[in-house]
């Protein structure tokens, strides 16, 4: 873990103004989301006053005194802490203010059919996590369009993110390992490509972790989130056997979805459609501000939400493009170093949404 201090204050309201603005019960039983027939016991961590005169705490089915931080560092007797495996580069404020929703038109069969996948996905997405029609977007620009009639509560948004990211993290993983084994088999070099998969495997386990210090899923978004795991990991591994191309592909549409999710949050913060999130007081967990190596002044939920769209219009970049190289033999553009020309740089997958054609990075 990278801080070995636990949640920041995720609720500056009480119970009952809390459960007014989320739609959730505060009860001894698990919280429900409005309009779900069932139980998420999606649980917000704790939020205890430093001032000795008041005490207030986030809207939870969990008594208090059973709060806990999810994740606690395990002290030892020598290490301090231990830092992450691949340091986060930051982003400039007009980098990720750039960012904005865009889709890749299908450029062939397979293309077409990848897109659809996502699109089934994000269907069955919407139905799991409780989006009723009304909280829907324009759907004949679904990867663009990101006003609705109703927005999201919070509660809802954290469901979703959290089902999202538990399941982003797969694709990078399993990519990577099958190209480190086939490397292994092939006695060849991978060119690159192992690093950047596993970088951004890494990069979206951190969103999940970052979100995990403000919620406390329950045991039916756990069982949700493993039977989604299980059946997405197989599913990738067997894709990626299949055809790399079309597996790159596919990520590179789920990656726009992913951009596209953001985006709508930022607008409803914005908007002051999420009281909470919008209020200039509510602290992001410290896990974030390290990871991201957020400025003072910089920390607010709509800052995060900025740095986690920026790393997903990366993937959707690095993802498109690996779609249209040559998976055995081409090196990867986003590590290599190009020779001594203007017009070709390392390129940045964020300015590229729909990806680099193999002709501008390769040649």
């Amino acid at each position: 873990m990278i801080s070995s201090k636990t949640s920041n204050r995720i609720c500056l309201c009480s119970p009952q103004q809390t459960a007014r603005i989320t739609g959730i019960v505060v009860s001894s039983r698990p919280a429900y989301l409005t309009g779900l027939g069932y139980p998420v016991s999606l649980r917000l961590s704790s939020a205890v006053s430093q001032s000795s005169s008041q005490h207030t705490r986030s809207f939870s089915s969990t008594r208090a005194a059973h709060l806990k931080d999810f994740f606690p560092v395990k002290e030892t007797a020598y290490i301090r802490k231990t830092p992450p495996a691949w340091p986060h580069h930051g982003y400039t404020e007009e980098e990720m203010l750039a960012v904005v929703p865009q889709h890749r038109k299908p450029g062939s069969l397979s293309d077409w059919l990848a897109w659809k996948l996502v699109r089934l996905c994000r269907w069955g997405t919407d139905i799991a996590t409780g989006i009723k029609p009304e909280q829907q977007v324009d759907k004949s620009n679904p990867t663009t369009a990101v006003a609705a009639q109703k927005p999201l509560t919070e509660a809802q948004w954290l469901v979703r993110f959290i089902f999202l990211e538990s399941i982003a993290g797969v694709p990078g993983m399993v990519a990577g390992m099958l190209r480190h084994l086939e490397s292994l088999r092939r006695l060849k070099r991978d060119n690159g490509w192992i690093e950047t998969l596993l970088e951004e495997s890494y990069n979206e386990r951190m969103h999940l972790l970052t979100f995990m210090k403000m919620c406390e899923p329950g045991w039916f978004m756990k069982t949700m989130i493993l039977g989604a795991q299980g059946v997405f990991f197989n599913a990738m591994f067997l894709s990626y056997l299949i055809s790399p191309r079309i597996t790159h592909r596919f990520v590179g549409y789920l990656e726009e979805e992913a951009v596209h999710t953001y985006t709508r949050c930022i607008r409803e913060i914005e908007q002051g459609d999420l009281p909470k999130w919008s209020d200039p007081n509510f602290q992001i967990p410290d896990l974030a501000v390290t990871y991201w190596k957020m400025p003072e002044g910089k920390r607010t939920m709509r800052d995060l939400i900025l740095y986690i769209r920026a790393d997903e219009a990366v993937h959707r970049g690095v993802n498109h493009t690996l779609s249209n190289l040559n998976h055995k033999e081409d090196p990867n553009p986003f590590v290599s170093d190009y020779k001594c020309d203007a017009d070709h740089q390392r390129p940045n997958p964020a300015l590229k949404p729909t990806g680099f054609e193999r002709s501008e990075v390769i040649g």
